[in-house]
């Protein structure tokens, strides 16, 4: 395979388009190089169209053997990985990153694709329930009830910048999504349409290979917010995964909303994710978690939605310790290239608004770099001031944090409750903090998605465990993952069968349990 993959056509079925609604080149962000090819933008028509083509596809998809789907999955990854240095390079001229992060990337792309495949396999997300029928209960009879879930709908996925890979056409979205049994609508990000259009090509050949409906898949290119009120409004789409900005989101959210059928919008927006510094932490390791905070701040050009841009801590020598070792090590951090010009540009305004405040002081800037390189800052406030503005509790998307010295524990909980809801918090402890964390842990509990000792937020494992979400508005729905095992749920719904003839009922529900997986009987677990 060769860079002759690259056309500018979105994937419509089993068709590749040329959008006539405009064009779109993308950008080297290290250079500012225009890319080639053109990407034509597609129409409200071709919305319609990929629409229509995914509610055609449902009934069937839906119902495909358990067998089949999770090949249908791997198919992907197989896909994925024959593209080769194509698609590592390609994303490498799009979004700045370097090779081994990308591979990297690309291993958890096709790794999650194929876990999805096993719980596919395995069948407990079905959730079969069976309650036999009772004609003999007094006073009153039972019917025979069974349950199971169904997939929704077609869903429509939105890529996301900074994961070209593992949060974009083929990413976690989409593979829950495929998983449960939906057909998937993709509008790429115009961050690295080449990419986009390289791993959509991979879906259609694998749709292709597995004899499924041609609508199981399709993605789109768009330019501005046409395309994508489009195709949350259409009344064939019945959920939404989005990653990016509670802009973005929240105007997502709204759409959906005010359909005459509401939908589901299932958005991974803005985290500051707070990490604690806990005394007995500080005072026995205060410089080398200096250092270890700066090497999680600054990696990726702290680009990721767990990135660490707070930093909670009751003062004393031990935090004093902490700032003088992570002020040095940030002094001597490089610049680093930002995936799009657009991102670049909001680190610096953010960057610069937090400089100006009256109530904030900065502690320690990276290097300068060259044109699109992120500098990376490191801020101070109080408590006070960090309550009462509600601007210094915003993301910085980037390299960028803040850190708020607390009188005491009282002041460190009373911060606690005024945070947002958030998709990690972190505590550095030691045996000495073990009192003061089981005091922090009911609040976390309430505030964020996943509790961390002693590590960085940055670093999300898919596995089956994992939660990424969190409170409002880390997400729009916390109680749902975008990353893991779960994350199928999003995509399913309960329906119950009463006395249906055995010649009717879903081969899950069906005696004998032909599918050998675990149901629930008359209460009892079992296979």
């Amino acid at each position: 395979m060769g860079a002759d993959l690259l056309t500018g056509r979105m994937r419509i079925g089993a068709e590749a388009i040329l959008g006539a609604e405009g064009e779109l080149r993308a950008i080297d962000p290290s250079t500012g190089a225009m890319l080639e090819p053109v990407f034509g933008m597609g129409s409200t028509a071709d919305v319609d169209r990929a629409c229509a083509l995914a509610a055609a596809a449902f009934d069937a998809y839906r119902e495909t053997s358990l067998d089949a789907r999770a090949a249908f999955l791997e198919t992907i990854a197989d896909e994925i990985m024959a593209l080769g240095d194509v698609l590592i390079e390609r994303a490498m001229a799009e979004t700045g990153l370097p090779r081994g992060r990308l591979e990297g990337e690309r291993g958890r792309t096709t790794g999650q694709l194929r876990l999805f495949a096993s719980v596919v396999r395995e069948g407990s997300w079905i959730e079969a329930r069976l309650d036999p029928a009772l004609p003999e209960r007094q006073p009153l009879p039972r019917a025979d009830l069974r349950q199971r879930h169904i997939a929704l709908g077609p869903v429509a996925v939105f890529g996301a910048s900074n994961f070209p890979f593992a949060f974009s056409v083929a990413g976690g979205d989409t593979a829950s999504a495929l998983a449960a049994g939906c057909p998937v609508v993709v509008k790429a990000h115009n961050a690295h349409p080449g990419v986009s259009e390289l791993v959509g090509a991979a879906v259609q050949r694998a749709v292709a290979k597995c004899g499924l409906p041609e609508g199981v898949f399709s993605l789109l290119f768009g330019a501005g917010n046409a395309i994508g009120t489009a195709l949350v409004s259409d009344p064939r789409i019945k959920a939404v995964g989005f990653t990016g900005s509670r802009g973005g989101g929240t105007a997502l959210m709204k759409a959906a909303a005010a359909r005459p059928e509401p939908i589901p919008v299932y958005a991974e927006m803005s985290a500051i994710n707070p990490v604690y510094l806990l005394p007995a932490a500080l005072a026995a390791r205060g410089a080398a978690l200096g250092k270890a905070f700066v090497a999680s701040l600054t990696m990726g050009a702290g680009q990721f939605c767990t990135n660490p841009g707070l930093v909670l801590a009751i003062d004393g020598p031990g935090l004093d310790a902490f700032v003088a070792a992570a002020a040095e090590a940030l002094a001597a951090a490089s610049a680093q290239t930002m995936l799009t010009p657009g991102i670049y540009e909001a680190f610096v305004n953010g960057t610069e608004r937090l400089a100006a405040h009256d109530r904030v002081q900065t502690l320690a800037q990276g290097q300068v770099g060259s044109a699109y390189c992120g500098r990376a800052a490191w801020f101070e406030t109080d408590a006070e001031a960090f309550i009462a503005d509600e601007h210094l509790r915003e993301e910085v998307f980037g390299a960028s944090s803040v850190l708020i010295r607390c009188r005491d524990a009282a002041q460190l909980r009373a911060l606690s409750e005024a945070l947002d809801g958030q998709l990690t918090a972190t505590l550095q402890l030691d045996d000495g903090d073990l009192a003061l964390a089981r005091e922090l842990l009911p609040t976390l509990e309430r505030k964020v998605g996943r509790i961390l000792a002693n590590g960085w937020p940055t670093g999300v494992e898919v596995c089956h465990a994992m939660v990424h979400g969190g409170p409002y508005p880390s997400t729009s729905d916390g109680r749902t993952t975008s990353v893991g095992t779960l994350a199928i749920r999003r995509f399913l719904r309960p329906v119950c069968y009463q006395d249906l003839p055995a010649a009717l009922l879903p081969t899950a529900l069906a005696d004998g349990n032909p599918l050998n997986i675990w149901r629930r009987v008359d209460g009892v677990l079992q296979q």
